[in-house]
């Protein structure tokens, strides 16, 4: 089994020449935390067969190991940073923020940082909307709200021309752009068009998508706190379908294109009977449709609950024509058209029912960052500043292998990771819930 080979190569603005303020230690052994040194890698593919890795070391993909180097490019005193937020909420976004102010001010001494209010329209000349100086006095207790202080909107990505003639008369050098994978593909654009300027701005993004859709990586920020919650919302819908004669709890989770969330959160709370996500496709009528098998549930056990992500179902539902702000194409609401067709396929048997249709979405969205997702963001902002101030540039800060790395954002936004129906994870989502192996006719 051969796997495509990826380049991790990170680019860089130039030879880092100055030295680091950070007194680490350039030698192992001696007790003191050390500088990360630019040959470090970490092994991407880590499968071994019958004893054997599976490929070269090459082959295999070593990836950029995230962390302070000796060497910086920028000179910290003459250093101009911003930040940015795009797309929508998740948990998590104010304690990104915090981490690169604090690391930049305390770690570099760089005092000039700026932050860019409701995402790249922030940029735009013909937008008036002003920005915030940021400071560790500005961010200290932001990380116990959830949203962003800087606001976030979606959109203008592609007015990358603008963008970058913004940055130009900000006399920026450092940007930091937290957002999904639309955002990122701005992003990488933006570095692209900065090089061809032949500017020295370096373009670092901090991956936000609370669906944990992203490539090459082990988890995003925000999605633990997304599981806890929907959890919270399991729990509840359990109670109302325990609580009544054929009772039918179901929540609606996100997840666009991956069932992550819908996944984890059924394991996590082992209360659901029924996972339907967007990469195992099921049928709702006929012999072997989920109405059949939720039937046979109530007729058993008197009550059922069913996880469905947002992006599950969508051949079964009316899709609205074109794309939101974020360049992601519209979606049908399989959750309201769940509820309605279950309800009509019970008043056809004529069972009596109760059915409580749950969706939290914006609740999570808008949540406080659990400690976990807390640590997690702090280790991603403060990594994000390293490879910044050592001239990284058009690369994402992200974990995996349980290892901070740096990864191209263009090979990132390639495409969207997703449950694998055969994987351990789906394996154990069937075990949990005893759904059928497939509900297709």
């Amino acid at each position: 089994m051969l796997r495509e080979k990826h380049d991790f190569t990170i680019e860089s603005l130039g030879e880092p020449k100055i030295d680091s303020p950070i007194p680490y230690s350039k030698v192992y052994g001696d007790s003191i935390a050390n500088y990360v040194k630019e040959e470090e890698r970490i092994l991407y593919d880590i499968d071994i067969v019958d004893g054997k890795t599976m490929k070269d070391l090459e082959a295999a993909g070593l990836m950029e190991k995230a962390g302070p180097r000796e060497k910086i490019y920028f000179n910290p005193k003459h250093s101009h940073a911003a930040i940015v937020t795009c797309g929508g909420l998740c948990p998590g976004l104010n304690d990104v923020i915090r981490a690169v102010v604090r690391t930049l001010w305390y770690r570099y001494g760089v005092e000039r940082i700026t932050g860019v209010r409701y995402g790249f329209t922030g940029f735009l000349a013909d937008s008036d909307i002003p920005t915030i100086e940021l400071n560790p006095r500005v961010v200290d207790d932001i990380h116990k709200m959830g949203g962003t202080m800087l606001g976030s909107s979606r959109g203008n990505g592609k007015k990358v021309e603008e963008i970058v003639d913004a940055l130009e008369r900000m006399n920026v050098n450092m940007l930091f752009i937290v957002g999904g994978d639309g955002t990122q593909r701005a992003s990488n654009d933006i570095g692209e068009e900065v090089i061809r300027r032949g500017l020295k701005i370096s373009v670092v993004g901090i991956p936000k998508t609370i669906d944990n859709d992203l490539l090459f990586t082990e988890k995003t920020f925000g999605f633990e706190t997304a599981v806890a919650k929907a959890v919270e919302a399991v729990e509840a819908a359990h109670v109302e379908a325990h609580s009544a004669n054929n009772g039918i709890g179901l929540l609606k989770v996100m997840g666009r294109d991956s069932g992550f969330i819908a996944a984890s959160t059924a394991l996590s709370s082992n209360e659901a009977n029924f996972v339907l996500i967007p990469e195992v496709p099921f049928d709702l009528h006929g012999e072997n449709g989920l109405l059949i098998h939720l039937v046979e549930r109530l007729k058993r056990r008197q009550h059922a609950v069913i996880i469905v992500a947002e992006g599950a179902g969508q051949e079964l539902v009316e899709i609205p024509e074109g794309e939101d702000k974020s360049g992601n194409k519209k979606y049908g609401d399989i959750g309201k058209y769940l509820a309605e067709e279950i309800k009509a396929h019970l008043k056809e048997t004529g069972m009596d029912f109760a059915l409580k249709y749950i969706d939290p979405s914006y609740i999570i969205r808008a949540s406080e960052a659990l400690p976990s997702d807390s640590l997690y963001c702090a280790r991603l902002g403060a990594n994000a500043v390293h490879a910044a101030m050592a001239g990284k540039t058009k690369c994402l800060v992200t974990l995996m292998n349980t290892q901070y790395v740096h990864l191209p954002i263009k090979l990132v936004v390639g495409g969207r990771k997703k449950v694998d129906p055969e994987s351990s994870l789906w394996r154990d989502v069937l075990e949990s819930t005893h759904q059928p192996l497939s509900m297709k006719n």
